[in-house]
């Protein structure tokens, strides 16, 4: 499953490195739990969290069915 992650991530970080951000995978639990690390812009922003679940959840959980939640460490 991680493998199935890094690949959804890879497909919506372009979208973060055009805004001067980035992710990065941690982790991913047998659970569904999957951890990342924003960077960059998104850091920083206060618009990081609507980011990390409108966005970045939003998709992997279409692209990875078995994703339930991501947090950001």
């Amino acid at each position: 499953m991680k493998e199935k992650v890094q690949e959804a991530l890879d497909k919506v970080r372009p979208q973060l490195q055009a805004d001067g951000g980035d992710v990065e995978l941690v982790e991913v639990s047998e659970g569904g739990l999957v951890k990342v690390r924003l960077t960059g812009a998104c850091k920083g922003c206060p618009m990081s969290q609507m980011t990390l679940k409108m966005g970045i959840e939003k998709f992997l959980r279409q692209q990875v069915p078995e994703v339930t939640l991501v947090e950001a460490v």
